[in-house]
């Protein structure tokens, strides 16, 4: 399962990345569609063993917490291996976990099957996915990384419908199966299409030369991950990103059972997810493409001014067209934001040890993706409403815009950065 380098046989009649790219955006679809889909089985899992929202909520967040301490070393990994391992590995047990799901029959158990086991298999999709394009791209890298990331979108348009359909027909149970089932195939049979990095094939990244052509002042340093440690722009962006996981998770795991509370239909609430799933796919192609134009920091900037305008609208939206506008705002700045990311880890700090800065940074994207539904679900329970949770989002949406502000890039001038001593 370790790349290995092939002999070279001439140049291929296609770049190869195009088919990585495809291959992960399958990989994609199936890992985060199915994620996505937790708040549909919610309140089928809380009515069935007499659980609170918190209870429920909690084995999300460990989940998150799992899929962030393994997003650092599953980069690391596929810096080292290649994505191929590391995505059969996490395929495998991110299938298993969601079969496994099916059996449970107290609390500990969701925590042991969703929140650890689930929560591994995460860890080894969105970074070494990112880290891998972001290798094989020089030019369109935003264009290339919001394409993969839009996975999680189409994800978000079929699978929750989806899911609440099997469940309405089968029961969560059975739906949690054939789930698995689905994962274990799509995650096993798409990793066979992944590589590294081009130069395991004799290739070289799409647009590696031109960018430095047309973009002579924009060379890029390249720190290790001790070096990019004792940087004040790591750390503006990691908690960027807690505040970033906050809010994204905490809406995308309360906003069904929050629509059904206001008396929307369990199927219009489910559709809300498709409505955000296909809002983030457009958000990552107008976002995106703009990105080699007006830089990616100001693409995520964009993005927190639109998601705190939308979380905003959320506290008062009491029907069915708020939610949807709702939806389709948060969907659009979440798409944004998203793509943007990895480019702009590379940007800042080269691609040496792109999987695993990116995979320190990812750790503070679900610790807030830990924090934020396990909070909103105790605000809940206590105040028997989301509105305080809304504008907590609302409020970190707007620190994560400030911070957003300050990332500003590191001069050449300032370097090099210390090494630190082993």
């Amino acid at each position: 399962m370790i790349d290995k380098e092939p002999k070279p046989e001439g140049r291929p009649p296609f770049f190869y990345g195009y088919i990585v790219v495809v291959a992960a955006v399958c990989i994609m679809i199936v890992s985060f569609g199915t994620r996505n889909s937790y708040g549909i089985f919610f309140k089928p899992m809380s009515a069935e063993f007499d659980w609170s929202r918190a209870i429920t909520s909690g084995a999300f967040s460990i989940s998150a917490v799992m899929e962030g301490l393994l997003g650092i070393v599953m980069g690391g990994l596929t810096d080292k291996f290649g994505p191929r391992l590391v995505m059969t590995v996490s395929g495998i047990l991110l299938g298993a976990g969601y079969i496994l799901m099916s059996q449970i029959h107290a609390a500990w158990h969701l925590y042991l099957v969703y929140g650890v086991v689930i929560g591994i298999g995460l860890g080894g999709m969105f970074v070494p996915l990112m880290s891998t394009v972001a290798r094989w791209f020089v030019r369109r890298r935003t264009v290339m990384t919001g394409a993969v990331i839009s996975g999680q979108s189409i994800g978000a348009l079929i699978i929750p419908p989806m899911t609440q359909n099997l469940i309405t027909t089968l029961e969560w149970r059975a739906t949690s199966m054939i789930l698995g089932g689905m994962v274990l195939i799509v995650i096993i049979v798409a990793a066979l299409f992944l590589r590294r990095d081009p130069a395991k094939m004799y290739l070289t990244p799409y647009g590696e030369g031109k960018q430095e052509e047309n973009r002579p002042s924009s060379r890029i340093p390249e720190f290790t991950f001790k070096q990019a440690l004792f940087t004040r722009q790591l750390w503006l962006f990691f908690f960027m990103l807690v505040c970033y996981g906050f809010c994204a998770f905490s809406i995308l795991v309360h906003i069904v059972p929050h629509s059904t509370d206001i008396d929307i239909s369990a199927t219009s609430a489910a559709s809300l997810l498709s409505i955000f799933g296909g809002a983030s796919i457009v958000g990552m192609v107008v976002l995106g493409s703009s990105a080699d134009r007006i830089g990616n920091k100001r693409v995520i900037v964009t993005g927190f001014i639109l998601l705190s305008a939308a979380l905003f609208w959320l506290v008062p939206a009491s029907n069915l067209w708020m939610l949807y506008l709702f939806a389709a705002v948060f969907g659009f700045a979440y798409g944004g934001v998203s793509c943007a990311e990895s480019p702009l880890v590379a940007e800042l700090f080269g691609l040496g040890s792109h999987g695993l800065i990116f995979g320190l940074l990812g750790l503070g994207f679900t610790i807030g993706a830990a924090v934020g539904p396990f909070l909103t679900g105790y605000i809940f329970d206590t105040t028997e409403s989301y509105r305080l949770a809304f504008l907590i989002s609302g409020a970190l949406s707007i620190v994560a815009l400030v911070l957003a502000i300050l990332l500003k890039p590191i001069k050449g001038e300032k370097l090099p950065v210390p090494e630190v001593a082993s």
